[in-house]
């Protein structure tokens, strides 16, 4: 078994301004990581390739193009088809949970998440994505 690299380079897509800038703050300056956030599906995929993001995480629920549909989009991708995508929602049921990681996500965090711990959940979920 390989480990995975340190992770990095995190792109969060959230439509509600403010649990991106809470997730912003939680995750580049308690958790040290290199973020990007997006309000929406078509500013993520815009500017995607220039990031190059090792992690994407997704609201599962916005206006225009949701995260099940982005996921899609991202599978399309050559380069972002193995990328680790983890859905956040409030939507946690356990079937749900069941339904998101059949569509392809890795894992599910759920809303409202722990600032203070949202960079150790991300990283745990980066380092099982690789056993």
């Amino acid at each position: 078994m390989t480990t995975c690299p340190e992770l990095e380079r995190v792109l969060y897509i959230e439509d509600e301004p403010d649990i991106r800038l809470v997730a912003e703050i939680a995750l580049r300056q308690v958790g040290g990581l290199n973020v990007i956030t997006c309000a929406g599906g078509e500013e993520g995929l815009s500017l995607i390739h220039d990031f190059m993001p090792q992690l994407i995480i997704l609201d599962v629920m916005m206006p225009g193009m949701d995260g099940p549909q982005i996921l899609c989009k991202l599978r399309d991708m050559p380069e972002f088809e193995t990328t680790p995508v983890v859905f956040i929602t409030a939507k946690v049921q356990a079937d749900e949970v069941e339904q998101f990681k059949r569509l392809g996500a890795a894992d599910v965090i759920s809303k409202p998440f722990n600032p203070m711990t949202l960079a150790d959940d991300v990283r745990a979920i980066w380092a099982a994505c690789d056993e």
